[in-house]
């Protein structure tokens, strides 16, 4: 995160949870006129466009007050949608069996990227089956970036979730 998403989590983390949600990912950054992008769910991983209305009228009221970033920027409030970042550790117990992507910050084996099925999430290692080059275990601490990869399985198993959170 950078040192402007850092200071954003920390003015509106407690709104954020105080309505109801959980913050997902705060980035910033862009050109001439920046995108402070934020990204939040309901404890049962939804988010509909009024929770993202809500949540924008009271974080654009509340960085009104604060002002901590400097000249005009955007405000995005969305939910992480299907092919979703992995942020926290219980993205990762959540999504165990799926495809992601996984960047790590510093180099293992040579290489700072992988991709595969998701095997385990246990003790703060990700295991992670690579279609070409075998199983590696990567901790949760060295991950830079993280998300889900689309496929018809996850889609699958959004659909079939989405009926019973909705009720």
């Amino acid at each position: 995160m950078t040192e402007a998403a850092d200071q954003i989590t920390a003015i509106i983390e407690a709104t954020v949870e105080s309505l109801g949600f959980e913050l997902v990912r705060v980035t910033y950054g862009g050109g001439r006129k920046p995108t402070l992008q934020i990204m939040a769910e309901r404890p049962d991983g939804t988010m509909g466009v009024e929770d993202c209305a809500k949540l924008s009228r009271e974080v654009s009221l509340l960085l009104d007050v604060e002002d901590p970033l400097p000249g005009e920027y955007l405000l995005e409030v969305s939910s992480p949608g299907v092919d979703r970042p992995l942020t926290r550790a219980k993205d990762f117990e959540r999504w165990v069996g799926f495809d992601v992507k996984v960047e790590l910050g510093e180099q293992m084996d040579g290489r700072r990227r992988f991709r595969g099925k998701m095997l385990s999430f246990k003790d703060g290692v990700i295991v992670l089956a690579t279609a070409d080059e075998g199983d590696f275990a990567l901790n949760f601490a060295d991950v830079a970036k993280a998300k889900l990869l689309l496929t018809d399985e996850l889609l699958a198993a959004v659909k079939k979730k989405t009926p019973e959170e909705n009720n």
